[in-house]
């Protein structure tokens, strides 16, 4: 197999961000792979990490949708998927046009947004706001939140708040919510592989460090429903939160100063 030269900084951060994913899936419910792109960023470069990081996103998806096959809402999935797609082809034209020090500043400033919103609650809030409406949201904004979804998925797999303010605004049932979320992010994750195809990030050298680091796929899945029962979801956000901050941050500093 061909492994390029990474930087000896790249592998703490990959095995960290990925143990995360599959910790966040196994055992809490969420999906932490936004917290991988940012973290692999530091390393080497964001359209790199978004490539190495996609093949094991998609092996952990299988087991999700597998355990809530059946169960998600098609009606929504449906409203949200022509969007996401539509999302995901900007994402791939934005890694096909801009400069490496453009993306890192774009994922960056993702990372830094995404904790922040989980911080002061802000798609909580605003998903409350839309429940409490007589109506319903319409197609157009579930549209507009696939459409979101689909481009910062595409550009450091964090398409989790867009999603959210849509599908928590329904008063839908937890296991419906989840299951919709699997298969969403799980046909998501399959038709960015198209656009990382196009452009390169699926080679020989990407394509091969994704195999390297596969066992650590379930073995965080494992490590996740061990931890399940050992330790509370705020505990273990809070962590994966900070962390991404504080990649965020360097990945905006490295891109302005650098």
């Amino acid at each position: 197999m061909l492994f390029p030269d990474y930087p000896l900084l790249f592998y703490p951060f990959a095995v960290l961000a990925i143990l995360a994913a599959g910790i966040s899936k196994g055992g809490f419910g969420a999906a932490a792979g936004g917290l991988a792109v940012p973290l692999m960023s530091i390393a080497i470069a964001p359209p790199e990490a978004a490539g190495i990081m996609l093949p094991i996103l998609c092996a952990m998806d299988v087991f999700s949708v597998y355990a809530y096959r059946g169960r998600w809402s098609t009606e929504h999935l449906r409203i949200l998927l022509p969007g996401s797609l539509i999302g995901i082809a900007l994402g791939g034209l934005a890694f096909g046009m801009l400069s490496v020090k453009m993306i890192r500043l774009i994922v960056g400033l993702i990372a830094v947004l995404f904790t922040l919103n989980k911080w002061l609650s802000l798609t909580d809030r605003l998903a409350k706001l839309l429940a409490v409406r007589q109506r319903q949201p319409g197609r157009l904004f579930g549209a507009v939140c696939g459409l979101l979804s689909g481009l910062t998925s595409t550009l450091a797999h964090s398409g989790g708040p867009p999603f959210a303010v849509y599908i928590y605004s329904l008063k839908l049932d937890k296991t419906r919510i989840v299951a919709t979320s699997a298969a969403f992010f799980c046909i998501g994750n399959y038709l960015k592989l198209i656009p990382y195809f196009f452009l390169g990030q699926l080679n020989t050298a990407n394509l091969s460090t994704s195999l390297l680091f596969s066992p650590l796929a379930p073995l965080g899945v494992w490590l996740g429903l061990w931890l399940h029962k050992r330790i509370s979801e705020q505990t273990f956000f809070h962590v994966s939160y900070t962390l991404l901050f504080l990649s965020g941050l360097k990945l905006i500093y490295d891109a302005v100063a650098i």
